[in-house]
């Protein structure tokens, strides 16, 4: 009897069947006498689409919302179903006893497997692989120790419940909000949120009213100070050029009185070890990489190269029964000429300095951070993407066994004395003593350049006098908030709770943001994609179509705090703290009210009309003249009139050309735009159709179905 092993993919799938000794080849897996090894390719099993339940489902009519099925049901994806009929198969053999999920150990991966079991009506026991790393020693390790699938459920209940919520949300909220605006509007669970919390600060950036500032520097011969106001909260910014000048002109000429003295000495411990959204921001603010290539790469160098653990970890800590391997993995690293300095300084040590910031069992989930493997460590080879992410995780496990970096910070206040004020300037320098840590940062582009941060000062003491030799006005302007970039926005997804108001409900969502560490990359990818997000440099700039979008949506669509609460809910699932019954009808509760309030929306936000052209390239049409004034479809031209798109579902709006033909008017475009927009039209130049009088007249929108009136009407006096 054998026992079948289902990997993620056909590379991982190989990598096992090699060290577990399968050289046969069948068709889609390998094997021997003990064990069959096969493969998916990532999902080969997604949700139904909803005219699959019924037919009618498959036209966006506002009759048929919610969808709300008794159960959602799995089908085969067409692209990949010969593999999953591989599987069917192999599952369905007589020798075949039992199966082993060897997917990645997470929460999607546990339900590739699943739905995979699922969907071929698979009944024999199976056991869970759960490893971080896919060196040989990691996979013969983790074979030796399946854990019972059962162990799992929890996890598998969690994701099924994040795959059918987002199906949920995204079918129903993407269909209401599509048919009340008339344009195709992607609405989910996690990716509204994430666009509302760009489109915020871009209009803080938007309304941000930058003023004129003037910052005073005096010379007191051996150092500089800056002046501030002590009664506003030291303050160093003055906004009015009067008053910098009346303090340049009482000060010259004077002497500066040191009344302060500080100097204080200071400690930075080592950074914690890297999860994947602390990686992400690293790679995108060190070397400009998407979160996706990040996410990408460091997949390769775990699976491919097999130099890191496991990527997708939303831990930056290690467990206790790892502190046996991390001198090993040090001494590993020795062998790389990059790193032999550095981690000599490690082995070196008699006892690592392990504390709660390096090891800690409790704040570890499913994975521990990310480090070096403790497998043999071939850099050869690497893309240099590849190399900088290695290179990053590198240095960052060793310098956590490295001492503090140390420093030493003075402040100097230095009085003039006038008399009718004291005015004060301050000076502050750092002095570094030990770089500890420090000295294994890699230097990043952007501080090349740049003038070392230390600023060593003269000895002075409390009482020392100095001459003003100079003083100067430096003119500066305040500074709008910066847009978010890929390494910003990630932390604001990471810590969705400072969002929250509520101060208990901020509590509870620091263990819990938008998404998770694995998703958030595919979450901005998705934005971009949908043509929300753009672009530019290294900043996400939300498109018109974003702003007014979020514009219409309740601020539970928009909230943090609801998606939130949702990510904390399927935790506690997979934690064995909520039931997935009671997830889900807080979901369905919530799609009724989603709908509810598309239909009731009353507001007359105009969208761009989109075209969707070769490649799904999305172009912006400007044919769209208004918004209807009976049902708040937009307004479009025929040959013989002007009509709402949303006449198929029953909108009977229509101003024909002709309507005023006797009088002479013409009804073109920028017409139709006014009366949409005003409800009138005054001074319209016409003619009588009975005299031919020429005259002028008021023309009004009598009712929401485009009907229009002649009022007002006045007759031009002929001339004798």
């Amino acid at each position: 009897m054998k026992k079948l092993v289902i990997a993620e993919k056909p590379s991982v799938g190989r990598d096992i069947a090699r060290v577990l000794k399968c050289g046969k080849n069948g068709e889609g897996y390998l094997y021997n006498d003990e064990y069959i090894v096969s493969w998916a390719v990532g999902h080969l099993v997604t949700l139904w689409d909803p005219e699959e339940y019924d037919p009618n489902l498959k036209r966006w009519r506002k009759e048929t919302l919610p969808i709300l099925p008794d159960e959602l049901k799995l089908k085969a994806i067409q692209s990949t179903k010969k593999q999953l009929n591989v599987l069917k198969k192999l599952a369905d053999d007589k020798e075949v006893e039992s199966l082993i999920c060897a997917t990645d150990s997470g929460r999607e991966g546990e339900l590739i497997f699943r739905y995979i079991y699922d969907i071929i009506k698979c009944k024999k026991p199976f056991e869970r692989l759960w490893i971080s790393s896919m060196t040989d020693k990691a996979i013969t390790d983790g074979f030796a120790k399946l854990k019972a699938g059962a162990e799992y459920d929890k996890l598998y209940q969690s994701a099924r419940c994040r795959s059918e919520a987002d199906w949920l949300v995204g079918i129903n909220a993407s269909r209401a909000f599509t048919i009340r605006y008339n344009v195709l509007l992607s609405i989910g669970r996690v990716q509204t949120p994430t666009l509302a919390i760009i489109v915020a600060r871009q209009q803080e950036i938007d309304s941000f009213d930058s003023r004129d500032y003037w910052e005073l520097e005096a010379d007191l011969g051996t150092y500089t100070g800056l002046w501030f106001d002590e009664k506003n909260n030291n303050d160093t910014k003055i906004f009015e050029k009067k008053t910098a000048d009346e303090i340049i002109a009482r000060v010259k000429g004077k002497q500066g009185v040191v009344s302060l003295v500080e100097q204080e000495e200071k400690k930075t411990p080592p950074p914690l070890l890297y999860d994947l959204t602390e990686l992400q921001r690293d790679c995108n603010k060190k070397f400009g990489m998407s979160a996706q290539e990040t996410l990408n790469t460091a997949q390769d160098l775990y699976e491919k190269r097999k130099l890191i653990t496991y990527p997708r970890t939303d831990s930056r800590y290690l467990s206790d029964d790892m502190i046996p391997q991390l001198t090993e993995i040090a001494r590993k690293l020795q062998g790389i000429n990059e790193y032999s300095q550095m981690a000599d300084y490690v082995t070196s040590l008699q006892k690592l300095p392990i504390t709660k910031r390096i090891v800690d069992n409790t704040k570890i989930s499913d994975h521990h951070a990310i480090i070096p493997t403790n497998g043999r460590l071939r850099t050869d080879g690497l893309s240099d993407r590849e190399a900088k992410v290695f290179d990053l995780v590198v240095r960052r496990f060793l310098s956590v066994f490295y001492p503090h970096y140390v420093y030493s910070t003075t402040k100097i206040v230095t009085d003039i004395n006038t008399d009718t004020a004291v005015d004060k300037f301050v000076t502050r320098g750092t002095t570094v003593l030990a770089m500890g840590w420090k000295a294994l940062e890699r230097a990043d582009k952007e501080k090349k350049g740049k003038k070392d941060t230390e600023v060593v000062l003269p000895d002075v003491k409390q009482g020392d006098t100095f001459d003003l030799k100079a003083i100067k006005a430096n003119k500066k302007k305040t500074k709008p908030p910066q847009p978010y970039n890929e390494a910003t926005l990630l932390s604001a997804m990471e810590n969705a709770g400072r969002f929250v108001e509520d101060e208990a409900l901020k509590e509870q969502l620091k263990d819990s943001g938008l998404g998770t560490p694995a998703t958030r990359a595919a979450i901005i990818e998705r934005l971009i994609q949908v043509g929300y997000v753009k672009r530019s440099g290294k900043a996400l700039v939300p498109t018109e179509k974003a702003v007014k979008l979020i514009s219409v949506c309740p601020p539970e669509l928009r909230s943090a705090e609801t998606t939130g609460k949702w990510e904390k809910g399927l935790s506690s699932i997979a934690k064995g703290k909520m039931e997935p019954e009671r997830f889900m009808a807080s979901i369905r509760r919530y799609v009724c009210f989603l709908v509810d309030n598309a239909d009731k929306s009353q507001t007359n936000v105009q969208f761009p009309a989109e075209r969707v052209g070769r490649g799904g390239k999305r172009t912006v049409s400007d044919k769209i003249l208004g918004i209807c004034p009976n049902c708040g479809g937009v307004v479009l031209e025929n040959s013989r009139g002007y009509y709402c798109t949303n006449w198929r579902n029953g909108c009977k709006f229509t101003i024909w050309k002709d309507v005023l033909q006797s009088h002479g008017v013409e009804i073109d475009k920028d017409f139709v735009r006014t009366v949409l927009k005003d409800k009138k039209i005054e001074g319209v130049k016409l003619t009588m159709p009975d005299t031919r009088e020429e005259a002028v007249g008021t023309v009004t929108l009598k009712n929401n179905m485009g009907a229009l009136e002649l009022t007002s009407l006045e007759r031009k006096e002929t001339k004798q």
